[in-house]
């Protein structure tokens, strides 16, 4: 065989199986693969790794370095100079020639692509080189350079050739990969022994000089070397049938984890015999060729390691399998599943085809996939035969792993078939097993509805098999599309195990733990460090031992109280506006839980989603949760709206040290800008439209809830009472908090300065209002009389109890919550 320069593998002239047709589309000149960008991902992360690595361990490089340095002090002198004689000449030379070997063989897109990644690769080194870097920090500077600021931490001469090397593709031919990378690391070494090279530039270089081959790689595309049809059906040839005629059966656009399917005619047929006439149609084939491409085996690969990390390992396959083990494992699985005695289309053969794919021909078996049959003709018989299949594959303790529509092949003689088993695993543990068996009970119950899928379970497998399957019952165990189907279904689950407790009472229900962690605890994670990077820098800054020496005791503690109020406060209006009854005790402990949300979300955001969901937790619809939320927000927006309108106008008639506080022309004008713009945006219909939706989305179902809420006196008043004590409990924070230092102000003001800080932090997008609040407060309380030392501690103590202080019991509320289930 021999390969053109897409590299498919073609047959050699004269060879019988040149003239066979092939009726497929036309494949792209040129295609991305998932490896190239998981590569360039990595190699960032490789290239940050090692900033990292230079910025927090220093002297752990200089000493290596140094290490190195007198270690080949020792070396033959003439060794050396052999050794940088060499690479100097190879560095550049074995690349060249290899680029030369290609154009013979007519690949020359791929070098061409390759010279390209190694002109933007010297392009970014020389930027980096003379722009960049020497304006970084000088720890980092100082430990990528070796020998004196003279000589460039990233070396030019290297990268450009690391990112050809990457972008060329070396891949299959190892005496060329041996001889160049053994010219790059001469040339690293010889840096290093020279002094002018140190190993976190030479790091750097090899990262950088990758992610771009890489990157650039995966930004053009690289020619496709995926085999034609035409170099599959020839390919066959070697397994000994003699082909006729070919045809694609599968769509380009479906998964490419499943893999190129093609019908093949084989010679010999009987006369009359159907020959389709065009790609995927069910024809009367003999055999169905499964083509494995070696560019589809990253495929899918980042949800896969999404997984395995997040799922216990026994109920995961192989991450990555490369093209031979691929091959390997399902011409084993396609063994066992036949000895078995489950009915599959039978493997006659495999083999490769070149070097970039191998194929798998199976016997063609007429048919249409499970999906595809009608409802009316799936009978209590034919879901009676599927199980009978599965029982046999559990017998032999095989996993399908992939037990949905399209594993499942209905064919003409109203058989089930099982098949695409390059999930399987042979030797299965129990979980997996009884994985399968959660997966097939969900694919039938959505085709034919939970009680006729359980009953035919049960009528195979008996009761008690069924009832292992109850806890695995969950989302995160199925596959991925039938997750997509469940949302159309959301009970479907819950409806299959209120089956199988009615065969088996005694059945427990309880949800298996298949996660190593869930989605939220990500969240928490996040979260908290998000938290602890706010915090920390503002906590430092406070001088603990003035605030020590200075503070009036007694009105800190007063502060600390009335900060303890407002959770209390927060509580009841939330209770005020839900007519479902909510424990006082739990509500109060979602309102700390809150207060570490808000940390990592605008302060106008991150309550609404606690409250949402707690109350969604508590039994109350979704719909209803989002509408109770809202009223109590709507109200409290209102309340909060008129109280500034009337204290700002009682401060002002009382005190003209307040009068400062108005909007200043800047602030005014970019107010009516932005509601200039605001107005014209809204002429647009579709705006228009856009902004209606979520409006209604946000509020629908406020009003009727706010009328719920008026027909319950009790609930009226708590609501309201909750509201306007949630106020006055941060109006007394602040007034505590300025008394603690020895500063006073009118009530009347404090509240206008509080009411105002407060509106500026709900605006300001940063998480709990952070910066905003404490700007606003700082220079009211000037404004209003207060010396800039005063102001900035009282804010500070304020800042300290209402945001600083809740962030840790918050997280512990919020980890306890989640554990009861509450969140």
């Amino acid at each position: 065989m021999t390969r053109t320069h897409d590299g498919a593998a073609r047959p050699r002239h004269g060879a019988t199986a040149a003239g066979v047709p092939v009726d497929e589309p036309a494949q792209p000149d040129r295609i991305r693969r998932p490896s190239d960008a998981i590569r360039f991902a990595a190699s960032l992360v490789g290239l940050a790794a090692v900033m990292l690595l230079v910025s927090i361990a220093q002297q752990t490089t200089h000493g290596l370095q140094t290490d190195i340095v007198q270690g080949t002090a020792h070396a033959p002198r003439l060794l050396l100079t052999l050794a940088t004689l060499v690479s100097s000449f190879g560095v550049l030379a074995v690349p060249i020639a290899f680029a030369v070997e290609r154009l013979f063989h007519k690949d020359g897109t791929r070098v061409a692509i390759a010279l390209l990644a190694a002109v933007i690769a010297f392009g970014v080194t020389v930027g980096l080189d003379d722009l960049v870097v020497r304006a970084a920090p000088g720890g980092v500077l100082d430990s990528l350079i070796w020998g004196g600021t003279e000589t460039a931490p990233v070396h030019t001469d290297i990268a450009p050739v690391i990112a050809f090397v990457s972008a060329v593709g070396m891949a299959g031919r190892s005496r060329w990969q041996a001889a160049t990378w053994t010219m790059i690391g001469l040339a690293a070494l010889t840096g290093l022994t020279a002094s002018y090279a140190s190993v976190a530039a030479l790091a750097a270089t090899y990262f950088l000089g990758r992610a771009i081959g890489h990157g650039t790689l995966y930004a053009v595309g690289t020619p496709n070397p995926r085999p034609t049809g035409a170099a599959v059906v020839a390919a066959l040839e070697r397994l000994g049938p003699r082909p006729v005629r070919g045809a694609r059966l599968d769509d380009p656009a479906d998964d490419a984890e499943a893999g190129r399917r093609y019908g093949v005619v084989l010679a010999g047929r009987p006369a009359g015999g159907r020959v389709p006439a065009g790609r995927g149609a069910h024809g009367d084939w003999d055999l169905e060729i499964r083509v494995l491409d070696r560019d589809q085996q990253t495929a899918g690969l980042l949800y896969r390691i999404w997984r395995l990390l997040r799922l216990r390992a026994t109920t995961t396959g192989r991450t990555l399998r490369s093209l031979r083990r691929s091959l390997e494992q399902e011409s084993l699985m396609a063994y066992a599943v036949d000895a078995a005695g489950v009915r599959t289309p039978r493997l006659t053969g495999t083999c490769e085809v070149g070097t970039e794919a191998a194929l798998l021909a199976y016997e063609h078996v007429p048919g249409r996939r499970l999906g595809d049959v009608p409802a009316a003709e799936i009978t209590d018989e034919l879901l009676t035969d599927v199980w009978r299949q599965f029982r046999a594959m559990q017998g032999g303790r095989l996993a399908h792993r992939r037990l949905q529509e399209d594993a499942l092949l209905i064919g003409e003689d109203g058989l089930p078939y099982v098949t695409d088993l390059h999930a399987g695993e042979t030797a299965a543990g129990d979980l997996a097993l009884r994985l399968d068996l959660a997966q097939l009970l969900t694919t039938l119950a959505l085709r034919t509805g939970p009680e006729r899928a359980v009953r035919t379970a049960a009528s195979v497998l008996g009761e008690e098999a069924l009832g292992g399957a109850v806890p695995l019952l969950q989302r995160v165990a199925l596959s991925r599309a039938t997750r997509q189907a469940l949302r159309r279904d959301r009970d479907l689950l819950t409806r299959i195990r209120e089956q199988i407790v009615q065969l088996k009472p005694e059945t427990e229900a309880a949800p298996a733990r298949l996660e190593r962690f869930r989605p939220r605890t990500i969240f928490s994670v996040v979260a908290l460090s998000v938290a602890a990077y706010i915090v920390i820098p503002q906590v430092t800054s406070l001088d603990v031992g003035y605030l020590a020496a200075t503070a009036s005791w007694h009105w800190v503690v007063a502060a600390l109280g009335a900060a303890a109020l407002t959770y209390v406060a927060a509580a009841l209006m939330l209770m005020g506006f839900v007519p479902e009854r909510l424990p006082l005790r739990r509500t109060v402990l979602v309102q700390v839980a809150a207060s570490f949300v808000k940390l990592v979300a605008p302060a106008a955001v991150g309550g609404v989603a606690v409250n949402t969901r707690y109350l969604q937790r508590s039994g109350v619809r979704p719909t209803l949760a989002v509408a109770s939320v809202g009223a109590s927000q709507l109200v409290g927006m209102v309340t909060h709206i008129l109280l500034l309108v009337l204290f700002g106008f009682l401060t002002g008639s009382t005190a003209k040290a307040t009068q400062d506080l108005a909007p200043s022309r800047t602030i005014v004008i970019a107010v009516l800008a932005l509601g200039l713009v605001a107005g014209l945006a809204l002429t647009v219909p579709r705006v228009r439209r856009v902004v209606a939706s979520r409006l209604k989305s946000m509020f629908s179902g406020v009003v009727p809830r706010l009328v719920d809420v008026l027909q319950s006196p009790k609930k009226l008043c708590t609501g309201m009472g909750g509201t306007l004590l949630l106020t006055l409990a941060f109006v007394l924070c602040l007034d505590a908090s300025i008394r603690a230092f020895g500063g006073s102000l009118p009530w009347t003001t404090v509240v206008l300065v509080f009411l105002t800080a407060n509106a500026v932090g709900s605006a300001a997008p940063t998480p709990g209002g952070l910066g905003a609040v404490e700007g606003a407060l700082t220079l009211a309380l000037t404004i209003s009389g207060l010396s800039a030392e005063t102001a900035t501690s009282a804010v500070l103590l304020y800042r300290l109890f209402t945001l600083w202080l809740p962030v840790l019991p918050g997280w512990g509320a919020f980890a306890f919550l989640q554990r009861k289930e509450a969140l």
